[in-house]
């Protein structure tokens, strides 16, 4: 007997794999190939990554997003090294302190009221450098898109990294979503990346159709020395790698990476539509990729989460989160929208 669950608001993550993913990783399982990334899928995610980011880009395929970040930033300090985030950055409230551990590596957070830092604030970090006494800032790590659903403009990442670097500083950018924030911007993924300043990048692909799979891209030659060893010693290096590659090997290609963030976004922004008339839903930030935060009133969020499950992200102010992904429909979005007027009007 197999049940059919209903598609719903609470993460990208909740969703399944796209028919063409899962078909690609059928295809894969066909025979034997040489285990560890020594093998013809591997190699040829890797040429579409360089494809788009240009050939010099270091290309590592990994598990997870945490593991993509966490191996990411282990490969660009040393243990007496400080990291600049954002307080909301997912290194720093959603990786269980695995970043601190495996890098043994302070954490300086900023207040942002949008999930953006700035030069500015980034600034007054610096005052200790050269004193033994303080961790030393090495590298800044900021989020794209934010984990607020809001997006930095290359003219603001291009700030940032340039700052960085004329700080002897480097710049690590989290793109679990960067497929979508390229998608709001009307951009190329090089253009938010390589292309303004980005170091090192952890590629999302799990939030944007694939089964799982994440990839650490490295444009600053020196930080790739070792990275393989980083990998491996990071548990993830994955045996069977054709079966991430084929993943990455089908988003990259035909633009699917960029269809399946155009839809999702696309699906947010009809929610948004939808619900911002509502009396009681207050919508806090600008709706810029497939992520809605929104104020309701506390005492209706039980009901609505048992008939249409949703995370809180902020009890105190009663913020919930609503995501949408590939795979929305916008009978999806009438259906949970009649939800909401049901327990509000």
């Amino acid at each position: 007997m197999t049940t059919k669950f209903k598609r719903g608001f609470a993460s990208d993550n909740n969703s399944g794999v796209h028919p063409k993913i899962m078909q690609a990783i059928l295809r894969a399982n066909e025979g034997h190939v040489v285990a560890y990334g020594d093998d013809p899928y591997t190699e040829s995610a890797v040429a579409k990554f360089k494809e788009i980011f240009g050939p010099e880009t270091q290309v590592y395929l990994v598990y997870n997003g945490t593991g993509a970040n966490v191996l990411g930033l282990q490969a660009m300090t040393e243990p007496f090294n400080a990291i600049i985030c954002a307080e909301t950055a997912h290194i720093n409230v959603d990786e269980c302190g695995a970043p601190e551990k495996f890098t043994g590596c302070k954490l300086l957070t900023l207040p942002s009221q949008d999930g953006k830092i700035r030069v500015e604030q980034i600034r007054p970090l610096l005052h200790a450098r050269g004193n033994e006494h303080h961790a030393q800032p090495r590298v800044i790590s900021i989020t794209q898109a934010t984990e607020l659903g809001t997006v930095y403009g290359p003219d603001e990442i291009e700030a940032i990294t340039r700052f960085a670097h004329d700080n002897g500083m480097l710049v690590h950018m989290d793109g679990a979503r960067i497929s979508n924030a390229a998608a709001f911007l009307g951009t190329g993924l090089r253009e938010i990346t390589r292309d303004v300043g980005v170091d090192v990048l952890s590629f999302g692909g799990t939030k944007n159709g694939m089964m799982f799979g994440e990839a650490v891209l490295i444009f600053a030659p020196e930080l790739a020395k070792n990275f393989k060893y980083i990998r491996k010693q990071g548990t993830q290096l994955a045996s069977k790698m054709r079966f991430i590659a084929v993943q990455f090997e089908t988003l990259l290609s035909e633009e699917l990476w960029l269809k399946n963030a155009q839809h999702a976004n696309r699906m947010a922004r009809l929610l948004a539509e939808k619900v911002k008339d509502i009396p009681g839903v207050e919508i806090t930030q600008s709706v810029d990729i497939n992520a809605l935060f929104v104020k309701l009133p506390k005492d209706i969020i039980p009901r609505l989460q048992s008939e249409s499950f949703f995370y809180v992200w902020d009890e105190q102010e009663s913020i919930v989160r609503w995501m949408t992904s590939f795979d929305t429909t916008e009978e999806d979005i009438e259906a949970f929208s009649d939800l909401l007027k049901r327990h509000l009007q």
